[in-house]
C-alpha cells in the first residue's frame, strides 16, 4: 500500500500506477482506477481516481 500526502517524494507519485493500492492515511483507501496529471505553472497537480469514487490528490 502506498501513503499519498505532502511528504510523498515526487519519485513516488510517478511510480504509482492504476490497480495500486493506495491510502491517504485517514478515510481513503483503495486501488487506483485512474490518474490524471496537470501543470498549472507552479505546481504538478496529481490527481488519484480510486475505484471507490473518491478522490486523492497532491500538489509539488
Amino acid at each position: 500500500m502506498i501513503r499519498i500526502n505532502e511528504e510523498t517524494p515526487v519519485e513516488i507519485l510517478q511510480d504509482i500506477k492504476i490497480g495500486d493500492l493506495v491510502t491517504d492515511g485517514f478515510s481513503k483507501t483503495s486501488l487506483v482506477e485512474s490518474i490524471e496529471t496537470t501543470d498549472d505553472g507552479l505546481y504538478k497537480i496529481y490527481e488519484f481516481y480510486l475505484n471507490t469514487g473518491r478522490v486523492i490528490k497532491t500538489k509539488r
